[in-house]
This record gives structure tokens, C-alpha cells and sequence, in this order.
């Protein structure tokens, strides 16, 4: 019986144009199917946009647009941007605008309506919400989660840095409060149903806090773009109930057709309809990718839905990290230190992209990205590497063996010449070490671990290059009594080139089928199980095909100045150009140094007073699932009191009797009715990162000032 896989991207907030973010996780899924289907799955893949809530609203009126030609215009840009690299290849690109999807959303409220909490309760009740909501976020925010500048009356999100909204109104509430123990009881039960453990371990924090119950409608005349409340026309569902219930409402949960005039519909997409039972095939075996920083929303909020709506969960979220730029700083185009994908398409091969994507960052931690590293890392592992060995091995064939795959087999009288060579006359040790390195690529291929794979793959080419080397083909070529040995050294390295383009496909499909092509196999290599690749496969006597370049070597210092040049024109056209800006377009020019406007006087230093100190007592706080409220003592009359994000990190009492750095003039703020004076110094590659809280190894007297 074959085996099924499901695996969905997030669907993408139609507010903005798609960037780094969109191209990378769809990368990833993209890599995953093709690997999949290799294997002999068969998948389905869901990608697409989420397109309802008050920030389509602002940004369509922004615009000039209604929100209906606002979200069909961001979605055909990411449709195109998928077009451009290669990612195409999706199933279905849902969209929470068609009818089929308002009828199912509100097939499942129904469901959770009828059914009991876990603690016998009404799952979903009418009551009045007031509170601070961030439409960037479409979220709600809590007193950790948001600031107040100096001078002003209103809130900020910490994400974004917006001012918030205040809402006071009407609402539904899913009583998320009675499903925290329950959900603790399954990812106790199956760990691995969040990955990675960091992650997994954020989430159980978030619950151990304790759930609050969750406002999922707003009214009308507040937020009308929506899909309404069943049997309430003035509510419109929580745009994250809504946005969610995608993956389930895309195979076909809920519907039965009789919305399809819903004037929000679209020709974009079609439901695998429930009688036909793809909802029970694909559900069966799901995998969400999501990033980081909306995992909460794929475990706690989805789960918890699903739970109430008798569905099975998912087998697997998977939360991968931010990419930084080269200063370890969160991408933003207004800060021009974004990788754009119109540059990316303009000076790299999709191929080049999708290997640095899935090369440079370790899926599920942060990475770091510039123009720069893009190009050394297609000079030195593709153009020198892969490409390289391509090239070489296939030039020698054609040069020394007229263009035909040699034999491999060096019999016995010939002996002693290969090994004067330095090549072992049984290819066996070849086979068995290439056998091995593949088993390793599938192992870390199903992992997840793409980064890992890489390397034991580009560990094959940097030892088939080496015996190259060692061989000497050009000069075994010289000698008649070597023209086994000869045949025999091409032949391995081009039947290696054979597994690794089988074994690499999924990563660069475009470029490793070119390379299959020139070997001069016409078989599809989509279609071919890297698990069953044999040593010998290649036919000798196998006429080779026309060779070309697949990775030409690219011209950093060219690409750089074009590249910044233009940056610098798009900074010279702002009518208000901040110092913001232009210290991002410069920092860009040289990774891991700092440029001359960012530099600081050491008057500015001398004004951060930062102390030495002892943390006395650490606790959590009740209503609060970030904060720990911290006595440190700094060397004054009275311990200080702080309130630090670290809650979701650290054990309270794993901080108690540590040395931290506090920055001890920092103006006072309230949060949660407490008053914080102070600020612990952490380190962490970059917003949403895991911080580490600075300490000292040696023994520091408490109110020693950092110089």
C-alpha cells in the first residue's frame, strides 16, 4: 500500500509583498515532496495566503484597493515569486477567500460549538473583550508583549513596533483555559509531535503559565473583511481561526459545494472533496511548517481547535528559524538590510538559492544571510565543487575515451600498475564507503537535517576530487599499460557523480537532471529511489552528452558593486532618508564589520551604566507567561526589583545566586501593576532567538560598573 504525505507552508499574510521568508519555507517544503515522491509517497502540497482581518483592511484602503483586489494582487505576486524559483509545484495554493473554505470554517465552528471542553464546559461563549489587539500580529497582547514609549499614551508591540489597537466590545471566546493539561498530556505522549525540543519546550512553558480563554470574533463594524460567525451576522471569525482551519478545509473537511457563489470566491483552488476520502488519506500522515515565531498559533490555538472539533491532531509542526542579516539583525526592507528575492533572481540560478537556503541555516535555528555569502557559498561548493567535478570528469571521458563511459574492471595482469597509480584495483572500498555516505544523506534527509545531508554529500565530491588529483588521469592517459587503470578512475568518479545527482535532486532539481543529461542517462531522476542506486548502474560504453558549465563561477566584486549601487539609488530617490537607512545599505558591503555610522562615541558608551550584580530571589508571575520577577543586588542600600522576558528559557531557580549585568539606569516602567528598575543584559543571534543571560566566570563584587 502506498504511503501518503501531507505537508503544508503557512499560508502567507496577504498585507505586503513576498520576501526571503516566503521563498525559504517554501523551499523547504518543495524539497521535502520532491524527496518524498522519490520515495515512492504519494503527496499532496499546500501552500497559499491567508487574506481576511483588519491589517488586509488598513493595507487594501492604503492602497487604494478593496480588500478583495488587494488580496488578489498580493497573491498573484507570490504566485509569480513562486514561478521565478521553481516552486511552482504545489498542489493546491489555498486561499481563505474561497467559497468552498467559508462554508467548511463555518461547518467547523459548529463543531467545536456542540462538543464539551475536556473539563465539561461549552467550548465556545458570548462575552466582552477588552484589551490591547496588534493587527500585524492579528493577535491580542498581553502586558509582556507590548511597551509604552516616552511620551506616549499608547502601546507598542514588540514585534512590530506599532502602536497597538484598543478594542472594547462584544465577543466570542473559545475556552482555551480547559485544554492546557490535555494538551501537555499528548506532547508528553509524543514529544516529537513539536520540533525542534527547544521549541517544544517554549510551548509547554506557554502552557504551564496557565491558558487564557481566547476572543475568536470580532464585531462587524469593527472588522468586516472576515468570514462571518454562523447564525451571527455581527461577528466576523478571529482571522487565526480562520487561517488555520485551511489545512484541513483544502482537502476537503466541511464542504459540500453549496458555497460556491459566495461572492469572495476565486478560481484559484479546488477542495479534494471529502467523498472521495482524501481528507482521511492526506490527514492521516500531516506535516505543518511554520516559523517560529507562530508556532503558539500552530500548537496551542490549532490543536486545541481540533481537539474540540473531535479531529486528529498532526503528526508533526516543525518551527524553523528567522534568517538575520550579517550583523545578526532581523531583515526589514525599511531598514534596507533585505535580501530581496528580485536580486536573488536577478544575479543567482534558483538552483544556487535553493542549495544556500538549505545549506547555510540549520533547519530550525536562525541563520545568517547576505549577497556575499550567497556568492562564496556558489563558488566554493558549487562552481568548484559540484560543478567542477562534473565538468572535469566528463571532459577527461570525452577526451581520453571518445566521449563513451569506459569500462570500470581492471584485471589481474594490470594490477601492479594501478596501484603504482595509488588506485585499489577492487572498486568495492569505492562502493561501500558511497553506500554508507548515502545512507547517511537519507537518514538526515528524513530528519530534516538538509544542512547535515549537504555536508556528507559535498564530503563524497571532496574525496572523489582528491583521488582524482592523486590518479593523475592526464598522465595515466600517457601510458599504454595504464589505460585500464585510466578507464577505471573515470568510471568511478562519473558512476559517483550518477548517485550524487539521484541523491541531490530534491535540492537542485534544475541543475542535477542537466548533470544526469550530460553523463547521457534520459531517464527522469524524479522518478528514481536514491535508496535504490547500485554500484555499477551506469552501462559502460554509454555515449556522453553535450558538456556545459552548470554553476558558472560567479564575479563577487561585479554582482557586489551592482548590487550595492543600486541599494544606494533606491536610498538617494527617498525624499527623508533616516541614518537608519543608510547605515543598513553600508553595513551590507562588508559582513561582520561595523560601518563608520554605526560606530558610537565613547561619550555615548559612558552614558549606559551597566553593574555588576547577584540575583537574590527569582519568581513567576501568575498572569504572565514570559515575565520573572527578579531581586538583584547591585551593590545598593536596597536590592533592585525587575521583571524580565526569560520565563519561557529559565527555571526561576536556576537563576538564583548567578552574577548577571544590569543596566542600572535605565528609566523605570510599569508592567503587570509592578515596577521594573532595570534591565538584564542577554545575548542571542536576533529577535525571537533563545537568549542567554550574560554572567561572569570569575567572582565579581556586586555593583561593579562594566567598562
Amino acid at each position: 500500500m502506498t504511503q501518503t504525505f501531507y505537508i503544508t507552508t503557512p499560508i502567507y499574510y496577504a498585507n505586503s509583498l513576498p520576501h526571503l521568508g516566503h521563498i525559504y519555507t517554501t523551499t523547504v517544503a518543495d524539497a521535502i515532496v520532491r524527496y518524498k515522491k522519490q520515495r515512492g509517497f504519494e503527496t499532496y502540497f499546500l501552500t497559499g495566503t491567508d487574506e481576511h482581518g483588519i491589517n488586509i483592511q488598513r493595507a487594501a484602503d492604503k492602497a487604494g484597493r478593496t480588500p478583495k483586489e488587494h488580496v488578489d494582487f498580493i497573491s498573484d505576486a507570490i504566485k509569480k515569486a513562486y514561478k521565478d524559483f521553481g516552486l511552482d509545484n504545489y498542489d493546491i495554493f489555498m486561499r481563505t477567500t474561497e467559497a468552498f473554505h467559508y462554508e467548511a470554517v463555518q461547518h467547523l465552528w459548529r463543531e467545536i460549538a456542540k462538543s464539551k471542553t475536556p473539563k465539561g464546559n461549552d467550548p465556545i461563549y458570548k462575552g466582552f473583550y477588552e484589551g490591547w489587539f496588534c493587527a500585524p500580529c492579528a493577535a491580542f497582547k498581553g502586558e509582556d508583549e507590548y511597551y509604552t514609549p516616552d511620551g506616549s499614551d499608547c502601546p507598542y508591540c514588540l514585534i512590530h513596533e506599532r502602536p497597538l489597537d484598543k478594542v472594547s466590545e462584544e465577543s466570542y471566546f473559545f475556552r482555551l483555559s480547559d485544554y492546557g493539561d490535555e494538551l501537555l498530556r499528548i506532547i508528553e505522549e509524543k514529544p516529537e509531535r513539536i520540533r525542534p525540543d527547544a521549541r517544544r519546550n517554549e510551548v509547554t512553558a506557554f502552557i504551564k503559565q496557565g491558558l487564557q480563554d481566547l476572543s475568536i470574533s470580532r464585531v462587524k463594524t469593527s472588522v468586516s473583511w472576515g468570514i462571518p460567525v454562523p447564525d451571527d451576522e455581527n461577528h466576523t471569525m478571529y482571522v487565526w481561526l480562520d487561517a488555520l482551519s485551511n489545512y484541513i478545509t483544502a482537502l476537503g473537511y466541511g464542504n459540500d459545494g453549496s458555497g460556491e457563489n459566495h461572492p469572495g470566491a476565486s478560481s484559484d483552488a479546488a477542495p479534494l472533496l471529502r467523498n472521495e476520502g482524501s481528507f482521511e488519506k492526506y490527514w492521516s500522515n500531516v506535516t505543518h511548517l511554520v516559523g517560529k515565531d507562530i508556532l503558539r498559533f500552530h500548537t496551542v490555538y490549532w490543536w486545541s481547535f481540533l481537539l474540540a472539533a473531535g479531529i486528529k491532531l498532526p503528526d508533526t509542526v516543525y518551527a524553523h528559524g528567522l534568517w538575520l542579516d550579517g550583523h545578526g539583525k532581523k531583515m526589514s526592507k525599511t531598514k534596507m538590510n533585505a535580501v530581496l528575492p528580485e536580486t536573488l533572481k536577478k544575479y543567482f540560478s534558483v538552483d544556487a538559492v535553493r542549495y544556500f537556503l538549505l545549506r547555510e541555516m540549520v533547519f530550525g535555528q536562525d541563520g545568517r544571510v547576505s549577497f556575499e555569502t550567497i556568492i562564496d557559498r556558489a563558488n566554493s561548493d558549487l562552481a568548484s565543487g559540484l560543478g567542477n567535478l562534473s565538468s572535469r570528469t566528463l571532459t577527461m571521458i570525452g577526451k581520453y575515451c571518445d566521449g563513451k563511459i569506459p569500462a570500470p574492471v581492471i584485471t589481474e595482469p594490470n594490477f601492479i600498475y594501478a596501484k603504482r597509480a595509488g588506485v585499489q584495483p577492487d572498486a568495492q572500498e569505492t562502493a561501500s564507503i558511497l553506500e554508507h555516505a548515502r545512507d547517511e544523506f537519507l537518514t538526515a534527509f528524513d530528519d530534516y537535517a538538509f544542512s547535515r545531508a549537504l555536508e556528507t554529500a559535498w564530503a563524497i565530491i571532496a574525496r572523489i576530487d582528491k583521488e582524482l588529483s592523486d590518479a593523475k588521469p592526464w598522465d595515466l592517459a600517457k601510458d599504454e599499460h595504464q589505460r585500464e587503470t585510466l578507464n577505471a578512475v573515470l568510471y568511478r568518479a562519473v558512476e559517483i557523480l550518477r548517485w550524487l545527482s539521484v541523491m541531490l535532486y530534491p535540492v537542485m532539481p534544475e541543475a542535477t537532471q542537466k548533470i544526469y543529461g550530460q553523463i547521457g542517462l534520459t531517464e527522469d531522476i524524479s522518478k528514481l529511489d536514491p535508496k535504490e542506486l547500485k554500484w555499477g548502474g551506469l552501462p559502460a560504453g554509454t555515449q556522453t552528452g553535450e558538456i556545459a558549465p552548470v554553476f558558472p563561477r560567479l564575479d563577487k566584486q561585479k554582482i557586489m558593486e551592482e548590487i550595492n549601487s543600486s541599494q544606494q539609488s533606491v536610498v538617494g530617490s527617498q525624499s527623508e532618508t533616516g541614518p537608519d537607512q543608510k547605515a543598513a545599505v553600508q553595513t551590507t558591503n562588508d559582513e561582520g564589520q561595523t560601518s563608520k555610522d554605526d560606530f558610537i562615541t565613547i561619550d555615548d558608551f559612558l552614558k549606559v551604566d551597566l553593574r555588576v550584580g547577584t540575583v537574590l530571589s527569582a519568581e513567576k508571575l501568575p498572569d504572565a507567561d514570559k515575565l520573572l520577577l527578579l531581586k538583584v543586588d547591585i551593590g545598593e542600600e536596597e536590592p533592585r526589583q525587575l521583571l524580565a522576558g526569560l520565563a519561557m528559557f529559565y527555571e526561576p531557580e536556576k537563576l538564583v545566586g548567578r552574577k548577571v549585568v544590569v543596566v542600572a539606569n535605565l528609566k523605570p516602567r510599569k508592567m503587570r501593576g509592578l515596577m521594573s528598575q532595570g534591565m538584564i543584559c542577554a545575548a542571542s543571534l536576533g529577535d525571537g532567538d533563545t537568549p542567554a543571560v550574560a554572567t561572569f566566570i570569575e567572582d565579581v563584587q556586586n555593583g561593579a560598573r562594566l567598562k
